[in-house]
């Protein structure tokens, strides 16, 4: 299937659930026109950055990853256009990584309880410049939001438009004020509205690309 057959004009975005855990393998696995990766370097990393150091690239990181997901901890959410996956975002509350908050540039200066924090963008090669990273960012805060959160922080590269924790004006498009700087990077947040009652699971969301 062409890039062109799958685009639909609308991407859902859905959470990362057990079942859908193939789909993200796909996502990262989708193979280059010469082999290998095309979503490099996804692939090797797995999104275990911040989460644990001490595993080695590839197949130790999948591994990791999966079981978190097959045990329903908080992982992220994937798009799909056309029923395909084309884009993932890592989320989760910023207890989930230990790296981060260990961070002299990255961990927090606050006290503030149950901020969620966004590390990484994945979008498919063929589906960049659709919309992908901004439809994935919009979801990822109200799942976040539904889910809890009191805010929602990043950590967004002051030059890097594609860098795989998003660029300053990603954020600044969608409403993340600035926190501090840190280094090649701004720290940016964005609070969620006060909610009322529990907190509501995000079954899907669509956005017009």
């Amino acid at each position: 299937m062409t890039a062109q057959d799958r685009t639909s004009g609308r991407v859902s975005v859905l959470p990362l659930t057990p079942s859908r855990w193939p789909h993200l393998v796909e996502l990262f696995e989708h193979q280059g026109p010469r082999g290998g990766s095309r979503n490099a370097p996804a692939y090797g990393c797995w999104c275990m950055y911040w989460r644990d150091r001490s595993l080695e690239h590839g197949e130790p990181k999948k591994r990791a990853l999966e079981k978190l997901v097959r045990a329903r901890r908080e992982t992220g959410l994937l798009a799909y256009d056309g029923g395909e996956p084309v884009g993932w975002v890592s989320i989760a509350p910023r207890e989930e990584y230990p790296v981060l908050l260990q961070s002299p540039q990255y961990r927090p200066r606050d006290d503030e309880e149950d901020v969620w924090a966004i590390v990484c963008f994945v979008v498919d090669t063929e589906a960049r410049g659709r919309g992908v990273s901004g439809a994935l960012l919009e979801a990822a805060v109200e799942h976040a939001c539904r889910r809890g959160a009191t805010s929602v922080e990043a950590y967004a590269h002051n030059t890097k438009r594609d860098d795989y924790m998003g660029g300053v004006e990603l954020y600044r498009a969608h409403g993340f004020d600035v926190v501090r700087a840190a280094n090649k990077r701004t720290i940016v947040s964005r609070r969620c509205p006060p909610t009322s009652g529990e907190p509501q699971r995000i079954t899907r969301t669509t956005f017009s690309c």
